[in-house]
């Protein structure tokens, strides 16, 4: 069969949104990375829909690729599910596996613009909460502490406030 003669399914990507959020409580957008940007754009991928869903902001995280991105913010949000507290602004040990430390820091409204359009779309710009689920290099050590591997720099940049 000639790809020509398969059914259109061209859904509109706010119907996509909706879609995804009718069927699991929330959606995954997932941006990839632009090389040849000034600066360069690392891949993110945000949530949209986990306040109505979870009672918590929504969570953005950098570097990873989107199967990734969506296995650890089901993680997640499948903890906040279950009624696991997890603090915004503080460390956390015990999320992430073999002990590693993340942190959910809460990210200003010029940046959450910046990075999720699509978010700020679906809200039709009402003001929503959003957070960055940042986390460890290979060696455990955050994006903000001495040690970090200079190679992540890039790909997970720190825009929530510390």
């Amino acid at each position: 069969m000639a790809s020509s003669d398969l059914p259109d399914f061209h859904i509109p990507h706010a119907e996509k949104i909706e879609w995804m959020i009718e069927t699991n409580g929330w959606a995954l957008e997932a941006s990839p990375p632009m090389s040849d940007a000034d600066p360069p754009v690392p891949a993110h991928a945000y949530t949209i829909g986990l306040p109505a869903h979870v009672d918590f902001p929504e969570i953005i995280v950098f570097g990873l690729t989107p199967v990734a991105a969506n296995g650890l913010l089901s993680m997640v949000i499948g903890a906040l599910a279950g009624g696991t507290d997890l603090p915004l602004d503080a460390e956390l040990v015990g999320l992430l596996d073999n002990g590693l430390r993340c942190r959910f820091a809460a990210v200003p409204s010029g940046e959450r613009d910046r990075w999720c359009s699509t978010a700020v779309s679906w809200y039709r710009g009402s003001d929503f909460g959003l957070v960055q689920l940042i986390y460890p290099d290979r060696t455990g050590v955050l994006p903000y502490e001495s040690g970090y591997d200079h190679r992540m720099r890039l790909a997970q940049p720190v825009i929530g406030e510390l």
